[in-house]
């Protein structure tokens, strides 16, 4: 069915009154004279009104001369192998000049609920070659693992170390044959992305990589599509083709924002700080697409980061988040001062599938007992420098001293690396051991 004319126009959204029979999710195409078609999705309907989100942008539409077609399906994506080392848009179209796409399948970009039942427990875990997160915040494949950072700290360095580092623990600890990774950067500046493309490429992992790049001037309204996009390319690598596929999603606070953008303009009653009151739900849509399916052989991680609003982690977007995910990764501006890269603060960050994925049979029967030693010795350290700037280092009992010193060594050995530097988990488990053997 097509439609000419639209009743209404408000920030990336249209509305349309008189429509028959449209459905919600309905893809719809937006031509105007002079313009090239755009694509819309039907957010809302009411009776024979139909709010329409416009991904590309309501910008040179008029309220008359434009058409609206109706297509009767949903939103969808091309998909084969041939994703692997090309760079789309944020509505999955090719960004490099390659061309399209040979689809062997087509997929709905929605995703489908997945029963609990068909779940398995996630178990083993993908190396990083970053020992703060192997060694003490240890990713499991098939968790959700977000990195709360804040502006100006080295998240988006941090990111493309692991993707371009990140592999199964296989001989080396290099990235073996079967993983992937899926790179969705929403909102980015495009020195930012660029910085990503180039980094892939110099570092030989391009070639594994899908890459959906929605940009700093493209339409905020694009951006709640791109992550559905990056999740759909990821789940068919993983549960058509076999591959364990790592998910990384920055930044989520500018989809979050948004979703809030495009909630104001549908004049719905804001929530906490007003966004929208279902955001849990529509993050949890996006989350909870991670996991492991019973009778495949792959798995699908993901690495949602995020920067928090004026860094509260009470902030709606970051407090959400840890509700939905098993665990987050802390970056701290106080590390960052001191020129520690990567400046993961540990004490506030764990994994909560961490124990059920590490030890014999994942990756040494006594990483258990060494990470939880040192975390232990490490949250002792707060209170020996806080005893220290009151009576002296000088005056501190011999074993405050020895934290003193760990805390020292610890930052300066067993968190610092040199950028895109890819220790083994033994070396990771041999400093750490080292650490503890100062205090034991």
């Amino acid at each position: 069915m097509e439609y000419l004319g639209l009743k209404e126009i408000r920030n990336g959204l249209v509305i349309l009154e008189g429509v028959e029979n449209a459905a919600y999710d309905e893809i719809v195409t937006v031509t105007t004279e002079n313009e090239p078609p755009r694509t819309g999705r039907v957010i809302q309907i009411d009776g024979d009104v139909a709010v329409v989100l416009v991904f590309e942008g309501t910008r040179g539409l008029a309220r008359s001369g434009t058409t609206t077609r109706f297509t009767g399906r949903q939103l969808e994506m091309n998909l084969s192998e041939e994703v692997l080392g090309r760079v789309f848009d944020g509505l999955g179209r090719p960004r490099d000049g390659l061309g399209s796409v040979y689809p062997r399948v087509r997929r709905v970009i929605s995703g489908q609920a997945l029963n609990p039942a068909n779940r398995i427990y996630p178990r083993n875990y993908i190396h990083t070659g970053i020992s703060a997160i192997d060694g003490l915040i240890t990713l499991i494949r098939g968790q959700k693992l977000p990195i709360f950072s804040a502006d100006g700290l080295p998240h988006d360095e941090l990111a493309a170390q692991i993707a371009a580092g990140a592999g199964l623990p296989v001989s080396g600890n290099k990235a073996g044959d079967g993983f992937a990774v899926v790179f969705a950067a929403m909102g980015a500046q495009h020195d930012t992305a660029e910085f990503f493309r180039r980094t892939f490429i110099e570092h030989g992992s391009f070639q594994r990589t899908v890459m959906f790049l929605n940009l700093a001037n493209d339409p905020p309204t694009e951006r709640v599509a791109t992550p559905r996009f990056a999740l759909t390319a990821a789940e068919y690598l993983a549960y058509d083709l076999g591959y364990h596929v790592l998910v990384i999603l920055t930044d989520m606070t500018a989809y979050a924002e948004a979703l809030r953008e495009i909630s104001s303009a549908r004049g719905e009653i804001p929530g906490r700080k007003g966004y929208p009151g279902y955001m849990y739900s529509d993050l949890a849509s996006l989350y909870e697409r991670a996991g492991i399916r019973k009778g495949a052989t792959g798995s699908v991680t993901q690495i949602p980061i995020l920067t928090m609003p004026g860094e509260d982690i009470t902030h709606p977007i970051p407090d959400l988040t840890g509700y939905i995910t098993e665990g987050q990764i802390v970056l701290d501006r106080a590390l960052f001062h001191k020129n520690i890269y990567p400046p993961i603060n540990v004490l506030p960050s764990l994994s909560r599938l961490m124990k059920d994925g590490i030890g014999e049979g994942f990756t040494t029967p006594e990483h258990p007992a060494i990470a939880a030693k040192l975390f232990a010795a490490y949250a002792e350290v707060g209170d020996a420098r806080s005893l220290a700037s009151v009576i002296g280092e000088e005056d501190l009992t011999p074993h405050d001293k020895k934290l003193l010193a760990l805390g020292q060594h610890f930052e300066e050995e067993f968190l610092r690396q040199a950028p895109y530097e890819n220790r083994t988990m033994a070396q990771t488990l041999a400093l750490a051991q080292k650490l503890l053997d100062m205090v034991l």
